[in-house]
């Protein structure tokens, strides 16, 4: 694959004013005052050679390292001094070492440093025993060691940095897949909870308008006319539910399909128990209901209860039949309660079978997002209980009508 010219790693500003300012401090003076040793091309060139490669220091640490290291070896052996100091003493050394303690790993660095250290070393020494007029001396080595230690602290931080760094955008990321999870639980708990109330109402309204249809058609109309209205609330139910899931920002999912379209419709409050409650009533099931007026809860926690209501009432119309039954929903000070008890099933009356435990299932994991929690089972005396708590704040003018006062799981 051909690399573009965008696809290149470019040098870093700062690191071209360090070439530039290493060459204009250390070899632009000698050259002005004539006062280094050698041809004025060799001063040139080495000192060019020993700054320029410094602009791409982070790009390719080692071979800055082998180049500056190369320069020096060949400047102490020839006797050239590019340089204010003797032996060519500069940053060049120091910051390319410093580079490779900081850009690779602790023992790729050290073998790295210490041989082009030690190369320059034996060729200063070297250059000692073949110059000894120029003064030369080894002080390149005493500059490397704490470049590299300083080196090696900066890429330390620097990984722990990146650590963190990744540490934190996997927790984003995990508190999203959760989210996204907690929500496919609840839009799950949701469908079932419309499809299976709303089925169990039209198998027991079209039962009855079948028998009914000849002898009293009037009633017939009536059964049918039920089965139309829950049908329809069900659809606006299923509505609000996909609205609540969005590709993007105002983006509903699929947009233009008919179970997207029309307007908002109003999530369930505590207030909508009441009306499921008539229903039922006005398809002869005998329920009592007991809700304060004032009883309320933030938005979240009462569609939650209103829903687990709804759930509790379907499982009665499906495994109990026409049996006493008694709802109670109450907010006290540990929060608010819910009740849903049961007689015994009608005898001679065919339940609906035992059922795959769904609803049950998605009760719990519904209520378990506010911390909430769920006892149902048989009753001592026959029939069936469920009892749901949610754990709420107080009554005492602290509550808002959103979120803010419910202590949501995650």
């Amino acid at each position: 694959m051909r690399l573009r010219r965008t696809d290149l790693p470019s040098p870093d500003l700062l690191d071209i004013a360090l070439a530039l300012g290493s060459f204009g401090l250390l070899t632009l003076p000698v050259l002005i005052r004539g006062s280094g040793h050698g041809p004025t091309a060799a001063i040139v060139v080495l000192g060019a050679a020993a700054a320029v490669p410094l602009s791409v220091r982070r790009v390719a640490p080692v071979p800055v390292l082998v180049t500056v290291s190369l320069v020096l070896v060949v400047a102490a052996l020839t006797d050239v001094g590019f340089t204010v100091f003797q032996s060519n003493a500069g940053p060049a050394l120091g910051i390319a070492v410093l580079t490779v303690a900081d850009r690779l790993p602790r023992a790729m660095s050290l073998r790295v440093a210490a041989a082009a250290v030690g190369l320059v070393t034996v060729a200063e020494v070297t250059a000692m025993q073949l110059h000894p007029a120029t003064g030369q001396n080894a002080i390149q080595l005493m500059l490397a060691v704490p470049a590299w230690l300083i080196g090696y602290a900066f890429g330390t931080r620097r990984q722990a940095e990146r650590r963190l760094r990744i540490e934190a955008e996997e927790r984003t990321r995990e508190a999203e897949r959760r989210v996204r999870a907690e929500e496919r639980v609840r839009v799950s708990a949701d469908v079932h909870d419309i499809v299976s109330h709303t089925l169990s109402m039209i198998a027991v309204r079209s039962g009855v308008a079948r028998m009914v249809l000849k002898q009293r058609p009037d009633e017939a109309l009536v059964a049918l006319s039920a089965i139309e209205t829950a049908s329809r609330s069900a659809l606006d139910e299923l509505r609000a539910v996909l609205h609540s899931l969005r590709d993007g920002p105002g983006e509903p999912v699929g947009a233009g399909h008919p179970l997207t379209a029309g307007p908002a419709v109003e999530r369930p409050t505590l207030a909508h128990i009441r009306s499921l409650v008539d229903d039922l009533r006005c398809a002869g099931y005998p329920i009592s209901l007991a809700l304060a007026e004032d009883a309320g809860a933030p938005p979240p926690v009462a569609e939650s209860a209103y829903r687990v209501v709804r759930e509790a009432l379907t499982n009665v119309v499906r495994h109990a039949g026409r049996v006493p039954t008694s709802v109670e929903v109450e907010r006290g000070p540990q929060g608010l309660t819910i009740s849903v008890l049961n007689d015994v099933p009608i005898a001679g009356v065919p339940p609906a079978g035992p059922g795959a435990g769904h609803g049950l299932a998605g009760m719990r994991n519904r209520v378990a997002l506010y911390e909430g929690t769920v006892a149902a089972g048989p009753r001592p005396d026959g029939g069936f209980a469920v009892c749901v708590s949610f754990p709420l704040p107080p009554k005492d003018g602290t509550e808002h009508a959103d979120q803010s006062g419910v202590r949501r799981r995650g």
